[in-house]
């Protein structure tokens, strides 16, 4: 058994954010299989209303707008939160991209080495990852599968740009001291909202995409201030449960997924459930399995010459994903997470914001 990390809190996060992650890579393994995912079998339990995948990606905005919102309340400094921020995702992602560009690129392309490396499409690829663009991500002359998605490099990265907009927006209402229970209710609504109109929000882009997730990061920011105001008990997941189960019913699960997902997954995140705690053996490999985990379920489509199955995907993807994962988190993310705790220690030349709540 290995020695206790006094850093290592006892809750069932960690291993919330690795379902998700997984639930992420199981749907897209229908999608780079067949180029659709109406197969889904979540999917087809809810109506075609959602696929399980997302629900996943639901999950992750919520813990990230608890989680996120309790680090600058605990500490409201625009510059530490900032690098606390920067060293969760780039250094991981950058490598990934670099692996990417440089290995899987030049092995699956069509396009001689020369050919492959002077294309404008490979600088658009950097230019569009680094910067996170939602994509599409493609690579010169590379081709998984003959189908829908088969010259995308990365589907799964597309989320990050908006993750960072809403920690931006944490920033902006805790410098203006708006960050409080009654701004996070207002802000799930709006999001609640987006969804209900969302073809109207296409034409503002990018903002409209925000809008549409910002209902579940939202909900996640709520329920941090009503965390010792309201019970977190399994009457209450029931109770949240039954609700999500008349929102399918209902024809409104992603509408409505803030108001009783959310609680579900706070109540089980707070939990400590000691057999689920892997982290402490192999460390979060959360992140690492969401990054890689497209290109790895493309690579095992394309060495199948496009035949592969879905579960052929799925599990072929997760023999080569999750060692990445865990190389990824013990070689390149721990070290930039506890590199930027120290930096954060030393007093920053940034003025403290106070925040209510």
């Amino acid at each position: 058994m290995p020695a206790s990390d006094p850093g290592h809190r006892r809750n069932n996060f960690d291993a919330l954010r690795l379902i998700a992650a997984l639930s992420v890579v199981f749907s897209h393994s229908f999608l780079i299989a067949e180029g659709s995912e109406a197969n889904e079998p979540f999917a087809w339990l809810n109506g075609n209303q959602c696929i399980l995948g997302l629900i996943g990606v639901f999950v992750f905005f919520v813990i990230s707008g608890y989680l996120v919102t309790e680090s600058w309340c605990r500490t409201p400094l625009p510059g530490r939160f900032a690098l606390r921020r920067g060293v969760r995702i780039y250094p991981g992602l950058v490598v990934n991209v670099l692996l990417c560009a440089f290995v899987i690129g030049p092995l699956v392309t069509t396009l001689p080495g020369p050919g492959y490396f002077a294309g404008p499409e490979l600088r658009d690829f950097f230019a569009k990852t680094l910067t996170l663009n939602p994509g599409p991500l493609a690579l010169p002359g590379v081709l998984f599968a003959d189908n829908a998605v088969g010259l995308h490099i990365n589907g799964s990265l597309w989320t990050l740009r908006y993750e960072v907009m809403m920690y931006v927006m944490v920033v902006m209402l805790g410098m203006a001291r708006l960050l409080r229970l009654s701004t996070c209710l207002v802000l799930t609504a709006l999001g609640i909202a987006a969804v209900y109109f969302e073809h109207e929000l296409t034409p503002l882009g990018d903002l409209g995409e925000w809008a549409w997730f910002l209902g579940f990061f939202g909900a996640g920011m709520a329920l941090h201030f009503l965390r010792d105001r309201i019970p977190f008990d399994w009457r209450g997941a029931l109770v949240a449960f039954v609700a999500l189960v008349v929102f399918v019913r209902i024809g409104h699960l992603i509408m409505l997924f803030p108001l009783a997902g959310a609680y579900l997954a706070i109540w089980f995140a707070r939990r400590y459930d000691p057999w689920l705690d892997y982290a402490r053996y192999c460390g979060d490999l959360s992140y690492g399995l969401y990054i890689y985990g497209w290109p790895a379920e493309q690579l095992v489509m394309w060495l199948s010459g496009g035949r592969a199955a879905w579960w052929e995907v799925f599990f072929g993807s997760l023999g080569l994903a999750l060692p990445m994962a865990w190389l990824s988190w013990h070689g390149i993310e721990k070290w930039a997470l506890r590199w930027g705790r120290t930096v954060g220690r030393r007093p920053l030349a940034v003025a403290p914001a106070p925040a209510d709540g």
